[in-house]
């Protein structure tokens, strides 16, 4: 390794670090996904929540631009996101739902 590779040794451990923590939160968002999913299923909740999603992007983009992120970053990072959230959630629903109409087809 070069001698400026020694240097940078504690910037990468951190962000290794860093992207443990991104991963392991990212995780624990799913998590709750799934399980918001779950409850709106349970209670005949439409999966699509605009006025969630616009007040969800908002504080995204804020507390992105209280870090100093890039704009144009936070609004893409949400749009993945939040589409693959909701993507989640819809095929969570439909397998409950489908589950949910199997059952009532052989209690028949």
């Amino acid at each position: 390794m070069s001698g400026n590779g020694g240097g940078l040794a504690p910037f990468r451990a951190r962000l290794d670090e860093i992207d443990d923590a991104i991963a392991q939160l990212l995780g624990e968002r799913f998590d709750i996904c799934r399980a918001v999913a779950e409850y709106k299923s349970a209670n005949d909740i439409p999966m699509m929540q605009p006025d969630r999603v616009v007040e969800v992007r908002e504080r995204y983009l804020a507390r992105g631009a209280a870090v100093g992120l890039p704009t144009d970053f936070s609004a893409e990072l949400f749009e993945v996101l939040i589409a693959a959230t909701c993507r989640l959630e819809d095929e969570i629903i439909a397998a409950l739902a489908g589950a949910a109409s199997q059952q009532e087809a052989e209690s028949a």
